[in-house]
């Protein structure tokens, strides 16, 4: 004889309840593997497509690793030294930015500065903060012995569980499925299936749209010459991951420094101002049609309150399981409305729809 259903709910309660638990003790412990892990769903139908084409699992793993370290090396040499020095700037020139900001303003709005004017008090408050703490409260992130161990961790940790767990991936999935309750596994199929179409739409599509506008960003604000458009760029299509943010926090921040640098020269903030316009012209018609589809039922709203809550709630390794969460949940809540729809509830006792009891 089967479980009944609230004995069914209090043993699938109470699993959910340690998993939390679990979550909340351990905290950015887990980020190692949560990165490792998510790199092994990523990369997993590449393993797959190179079995089928007749290599072991062994040797398309070893092949995956090989071309990720190759990238990782190019970026290493080529890309993150730019980066690197860009914020760099960025953190050198905090104390004297309210200054010249004033500058800039007395230049050119000198009507807003007086004596009683809020502005002028506001920058002024503004200097002296970022000049006694700004650079201290910098060096003391970047030099934080733990904030180091937990990067290194996470870089050469990652790696590793990334390849084991690609390596034995599907004898995991199929390690878990036979855990699966058999009264119930016809069912956790097909959720897990819907739950993999959402990631794999959502999470690699989003990642590749990122990337080429990532790209995109950095080196066409890079060729216009805008201060710090590597960086801009760059941080404009990793937040892209969150829907319309990345371009609007993106052209705000870009525009706001080209008006800065290149004020009077109206083609160049026109061409900054352009560059986010055909950045997310193309986003919106060929990048995300084409690479995200429609399979994705992600509300935007909805995912920005995950990654808010799970964020708030476990730190970074909460926002990298927000997304998973949020698609799991997504595709549980849709079968309990079908459920519920399918139930005496909302059918009523002689098993009819509401629109045939009202007919």
């Amino acid at each position: 004889m089967g479980l009944s259903t609230r004995e069914q709910v209090r043993y699938w309660g109470i699993a959910g309840a340690v998993l939390v638990a679990f979550l909340w003790v351990m905290g950015n412990t887990l980020l190692p593997f949560i990165v490792g892990a998510a790199i092994a769903y990523l990369l997993d139908p590449v393993a797959d497509w190179l079995e089928a084409k007749g290599f072991s699992r062994v040797l398309a793993t070893a092949i995956i690793t090989g071309a990720v370290i190759l990238g990782f090396g190019f970026m290493l040499f080529l890309v993150v030294p730019l980066i690197a020095e860009q914020i760099r700037a960025l953190v050198t020139s905090m104390p004297d930015l309210p200054a010249l900001v004033r500058t800039y303003l007395e230049t050119h709005f000198p009507q807003l500065f007086d004596e009683t004017s809020g502005v002028r008090r506001a920058l002024t408050g503004l200097e002296d903060t970022l000049k006694n703490g700004g650079v201290a409260f910098a060096q003391a992130v970047l030099n934080s012995s733990l904030a180091v161990l937990d990067f290194l961790l996470v870089v050469v940790l990652s790696p590793v569980i990334a390849f084991y767990l690609l390596m034995d991936w599907d004898r995991l999935v199929a390690r878990i499925d036979d855990l699966v309750p058999r009264e119930h596994v016809a069912v956790t199929r097909d959720l897990a299936r819907q739950v993999d179409e959402v990631l794999s739409g959502f999470v690699r599509g989003q990642l590749s749209v990122a990337l080429i506008l990532g790209t995109f960003y950095a080196i066409a604000l890079s060729i216009i010459g805008l201060p710090f458009g590597i960086l801009i760029g760059l941080f404009a299509g990793l937040v892209s991951f969150i829907p319309f943010v990345g371009s609007i926090t993106g052209g705000v921040l870009s525009i706001g420094v080209a008006l800065f640098h290149f004020w009077g020269e109206w083609a160049w903030i026109g061409a900054v101002a352009a560059v986010f316009l055909i950045g997310q012209a193309v986003e919106g018609n060929v990048l995300t049609p084409n690479m995200v589809g429609d399979k994705v039922k992600l509300h935007p709203v909805a995912l920005i309150f995950a990654l808010s809550a799970f964020g708030a709630l476990f730190g970074l390794a909460g926002m990298l399981i927000a997304v998973p969460v949020a698609a799991v949940i997504g595709v549980l809540g849709r079968f309990g409305v079908a459920q519920y729809k399918d139930g005496r509830l909302y059918r009523g006792p002689e098993g009819r729809s509401t629109k045939d009891a009202a007919e």
